[in-house]
């Protein structure tokens, strides 16, 4: 059994491949050889689905997709599997509404993620609030879905909530930003509680001297617990002469206070090296939006936006993920304070 626990249901129908033949066994994620798992064109009215996230339901899986219509507006779609691989698509868009029960839809929303606290799974994505900003829902049945209170003025993105309360408060993670595309960007926690007033925010950590996450960082799948803290894959964008390069990176943030990283990987876990990360709609990017982990085993599954195209996923043991951060860990003082000021 793994020294470092996950501390979290079991789930053991979860998605999963051994490390292929061949694959670098000096770097703690591998990919899915049968990459990638959503392609273009997936269902009708959508020409590609990417940055898109799931959770284990009712025996199988659920997720919320971002699904760029051939109209180009991005909308959030609903989708079930059975294996977390292979996706079935709801023909309509999710239909939001507000507690009244009447129709309460985004201009348009992108970037979703799913993550369930107590007994309500909760909807984040980026949406218009005049300028760039983040939506919230929740849903008990995957039928009826609650538009709330957009929780921040613009502009902001990257918003991923914690999966349980910390001292009697829910957790975010967000990421400030600009109305355009957003050439800086820090991650920041934010504590409510009730879902709808947020604040005692906090600095988590800015971009690096590293080159693969020197412009930017901002949150990705749901912070996962463990016994070493909060295991938190997030990504890392530099720029080049042909535009930006979104990879994936790894830290492990204090369980009682998340704000101060404990680990931070100087080294990427993932970078657009296949075909279908370095090239699609825009070229060269790895995007975690979700993992699936399992308690018992100590497995997690990456679930990742390519190239802004295509699904793709990877996989990774706690107890070799852990490790290779702590041993790979460059923390800053930004980093360890508090995050106030």
């Amino acid at each position: 059994m793994s020294e470092v626990k996950i501390i979290g249901p079991n789930v053991p129908n979860m998605p999963w491949q051994e490390r292929p033949a061949g694959a670098k066994d000096w770097m703690p994620v591998w990919r899915y050889e049968e990459n990638p798992v959503i392609d273009r064109n997936p269902a009708e009215g959508i020409a590609r689905i990417f940055n898109s996230a799931v959770i284990p339901y009712e025996g199988g899986f659920i997720g919320v997709f971002r699904g760029e219509q051939t109209n180009g507006i991005p909308f959030i779609y609903l989708g079930r599997s059975r294996d977390g691989i292979h996706w079935e698509f709801d023909r309509e868009k999710i239909a939001f509404k507000d507690e009244a029960g009447n129709d309460f839809m985004p201009k348009y929303a992108y970037d979703p993620r799913l993550v369930k606290v107590e007994d309500a799974y909760y909807i984040i994505w980026c949406q218009d609030f005049y300028g760039a900003s983040i939506g919230m829902a929740k849903t008990t049945d995957f039928n009826t879905f609650i538009r709330m209170e957009n929780p921040f003025i613009p502009f902001n993105r990257n918003a991923v909530l914690f999966p349980r309360k910390v001292n009697d408060k829910f957790l975010l993670l967000s990421r400030p930003s600009d109305s355009g595309h957003t050439p800086f960007g820090d991650i920041f926690l934010s504590e409510s509680p009730d879902m709808v007033y947020w604040g005692r925010h906090r600095h988590v950590m800015g971009g690096s001297e590293n080159w693969w996450e020197n412009v930017k960082i901002g949150g990705g799948a749901a912070p996962i617990e463990t016994s070493e803290g909060w295991l938190l894959f997030y990504h890392g964008v530099t720029g080049t002469c042909n535009g930006y390069v979104y990879s994936i990176g790894g830290a492990i943030l204090d369980i009682d206070n998340p704000s101060v990283v404990k680990y931070r990987c100087k080294t990427f876990l993932l970078t657009p090296e296949e075909w279908y990360e370095e090239r699609g709609f825009v070229p060269n990017v790895t995007f975690p939006c979700a993992t699936i982990h399992d308690g018992e085993s100590g497995r997690i599954a990456i679930y990742y936006g390519a190239a802004d195209t295509y699904v793709g996923l990877a996989f990774t043991r706690v107890e070799e993920v852990v490790k290779y951060i702590k041993e790979n860990s460059e923390v800053s003082v930004t980093d360890t304070e508090i995050g106030i000021r």
